[in-house]
């Protein structure tokens, strides 16, 4: 705003009637030593100066109403006070004094009911004389000032000579009263606002207000979500204007961080909150009509398949997981046959005999494309309800299944398929790390565990003859307990990929995948057949790098993209298969479950729901919501990553694996005790060496992450 002068008393400047100076067009050339002047100071401010002498050809030094020296540009001043000649600069708080009692803003009001029934433009000394009675130089800088400021009853029309006012119709008056009127009120809202942030940023965390308590009030609402928008940069114009406005109110900086650390500071977001989740408006609720449809289903359980389902519930049955799984969708089993081969089932949960395809529910996974698992939590593709109960495979259950049943040739190669719907009972549900210790416990009476792990390897022995490439790395998980705590648990798991039961797992599924594919082409049915062509480069062209990380790392780094194909299958190289379609996972992937839509009713002996074209529209939907998904693992995965290393002892050494050559000496590292990858400079060692580093800076908010070499001191001479 305007600087508004300060009191009123005294005697008066003595007019010297020179209009050449009054509120015209002012003659820059006619500015002399001892005028009285208003300058614009800023785009703020406005501040009264007396004239002290020429600076340069055309600027002038000024001492302003706060006794500051300062040199002004012509185009800077505003209004020459008329009449004042050798004014003295000291005397500029006594005339403001003075003015203060003369600036009515209720006299404009008067003013412009009087001239606008003639539409009488004025001057600001006519302008003076109707209101005080007279134009001597303290009326006419009061008469400017308030013309000057004035937003509502005149406009200033500018002539050849003089700054002439003119007053608005009353149309416009009425209408930027109105205006005004919001403006005012807004004003206030914002102030009562403010009142409220700061109240609620001086309780301590434990007494914070709730998040639902923001939104009592409508208008307190607009204004955090406005904040909130503006934190993760996705507001509109007016929501940034606002929580712009907010920020500066609050002494904030206008920035998205400093949204994001008064929202912190209120209590309205936990300290680890993740903005990703609002950033990409991430659906992690269902609407009422979808979880409505979703209990309906949950009562009537259909089962359009009872009458083919195929009794298996005296099968063994492993369903090996991450600890913390959910969503159990599939299960296996084994058996050896008389003549020696090896028979397999991979069992995979049947969330079709609930869901038809265009159904709600069906298109609600659609468009979440997959169950996002995140450190801190886990949103479902499917309501919690049906995806972790009715849908999910459960120990020592009667469980519906779509059963893959594959035997193999000594080879590991595929020597007979069969898809059939099923009805399983799952026997054990373990962890990687249980199910690898009952591995290397070979017990006796867990014959068919080391069947599986023998199918498992004779497989992967076939897929590396038919030139698979190995992409086994070492990748961290992590679960947080309590989020919302400014110091929350974090539990760290590091899943080495060549871990045996990890690999069983994962043979297992890639055989499915294959049998799902063979099973397609042999009766010509759409299907969302996934590929991926061989490397450019040969695998043997990283044979001199060490086997594990580094060697996979390489053989990552040179992969082509992936293709699909919704006719017929196409080869995939990575695997070493002849053609591969993703079927295991129908309760947390979507193309999944579009895959076993189609299978489930060719085995009923109907058409297929979908044609090629129709799944490969669906599957270019939930893709774009996959990759969503993937950069919201990936982020908070890195965020708690980062929040694990900064509490780590300082100068704490890591094992590091250096993975690649960047450029020179510095090197893409894998920190073997944390599973992730970094980088920074080396000074020894080649791609497969470890190497020691520690943590200088690890900052997860602002994504920072500095790491140094440690060099192990190898000098054992004492002195």
């Amino acid at each position: 705003m305007s600087s508004a002068p300060g009191g009123a008393s005294g005697s008066r400047q003595r007019l010297q009637g020179t209009k050449e100076l009054s509120d015209n067009k002012i003659d820059k050339r006619a500015l002399q030593k001892g005028l009285l002047l208003e300058f614009q100071k800023d785009s703020d401010r406005s501040l009264l100066a007396v004239v002290e002498r020429p600076d340069g050809k055309k600027n002038w030094m000024v001492t302003d109403q706060n006794g500051i020296l300062s040199s002004i540009k012509p185009q800077q001043v505003t209004y020459v006070v008329p009449g004042v000649m050798n004014f003295d600069a000291s005397r500029i708080d006594e005339f403001l004094e003075k003015a203060q009692d003369l600036l009515d803003p209720t006299v404009l009001e008067c003013a412009w009911m009087e001239l606008s029934e003639n539409d009488k433009s004025i001057t600001v000394e006519e302008f003076a004389e109707i209101v005080y009675g007279n134009k001597e130089s303290l009326e006419s800088y009061c008469a400017h000032f308030l013309l000057s400021r004035d937003i509502v009853y005149f406009v200033k029309v500018e002539s050849r000579d003089y700054s002439i006012y003119q007053p608005r119709s009353p149309p416009q008056v009425e209408e930027l009263l109105r205006r005004k009127r919001a403006k005012e009120e807004a004003e206030k809202e914002l102030e009562e606002f403010v009142h409220l942030l700061k109240s609620a940023k001086a309780l301590p965390m434990e007494s914070k207000p709730p998040k639902s308590s923001w939104f009592v009030d409508e208008k307190v609402g607009q204004k955090i979500e406005a904040l909130q928008a503006y934190a993760v940069d996705a507001c509109s114009d007016e929501q940034r204007r606002l929580a712009g406005n907010i920020l500066k109110a609050m002494g904030f900086t206008r920035t998205s961080s400093a949204a994001l650390k008064l929202l912190i500071n209120v209590g309205y977001f936990p300290v680890h909150v993740n903005l990703d989740l609002f950033k990409y408006d991430v659906r992690i609720t269902y609407t009422e009509e979808v979880l409505s449809a979703a209990e309906e289903l949950l009562v009537d359980r259909p089962d359009s398949d009872m009458h083919i389902r195929k009794d298996l519930s005296t099968l063994k049955v492993y369903a090996i997981d991450v600890d913390e799984a959910d969503e159990l969708d599939d299960a296996l089993s084994a058996i050896r046959l008389p003549d020696g081969r090896i028979k397999v089932w991979i069992h995979v949960a049947d969330p079709t005999c609930l869901i038809k395809p265009r159904s709600i529910i069906d298109r609600e996974a659609m468009h979440r494309g997959t169950s996002i698992f995140l450190p801190t939590a886990t949103f479902p593709m499917f309501p919690e309800r049906l995806a972790m109960n009715a849908m999910s495979l459960q120990q020592g259950k009667q469980c519906k299944s779509v059963s893959v049943s594959v035997t193999l040739h000594p080879d590991g190669s595929i020597a007979e398929y069969t898809l059939e719907n099923s009805v399983i009972k799952p026997t054990y549900m373990l962890t990687y790390e249980s199910a690898t210790e009952l591995l290397y416990m070979n017990l006796k009476e867990e014959e068919e565990l080391r069947i599986l792990q023998e199918a498992a390897s004779i497989r992967a022995q076939w897929r590396r003859s038919q030139g698979s490439i190995d992409t086994a790395m070492i990748e961290p998980r992590i679960k947080v307990s309590n989020p919302d705590d400014p110091e929350p648990n974090i539990n760290l798991y590091v899943e080495d990929q060549a871990n045996p039961a990890m690999q069983l797992v994962s043979e297992m599924m890639i055989l499915c995948g294959e049998a799902v594919a063979a099973f397609g082409a042999a009766n010509n049915l759409p299907l969302p057949y996934r590929g991926h062509p061989q490397s450019n480069t040969a695998v043997s062209a990283f044979s001199h790098v060490p086997d594990g990380p580094a060697r996979s790392f390489a053989n990552i780094s040179v992969l082509r993209a992936a293709e699909m194909d919704f006719q017929k299958p196409v080869p995939h190289g990575v695997l070493g298969i002849p053609g591969y379609v993703q079927f295991t996972s129908p309760i947390r992937r979507y193309v999944d479950l579009l895959a076993h839509y189609q299978v489930k009713a060719f085995l009923r002996g109907d058409s297929p729901p979908y044609s090629a074209g129709d799944l490969e529209g669906m599957t270019f939907i939930a893709s774009m919501h996959v990759k969503v998904a993937r950069r919201l693992h990936s982020n908070s995965l890195r965020y708690w990553l980062l929040e694990y290393l900064r509490r780590q002892p300082k100068g704490r050494k890591y094992k590091a694996l250096i993975l690649k050559f960047v450029k020179d000496r510095m090197a893409a590292l894998l920190l073997v005790e944390v599973g992730m990858q970094v980088t920074t400079i080396v000074s020894r060692g080649k791609v497969g060496d470890e190497v020691s580093v520690a943590v200088d800076t690890a900052h997860p908010r602002d994504d920072i992450l500095s790491i140094r070499e440690v060099i192990e001191d190898t000098d054992d001479t004492e002195e």
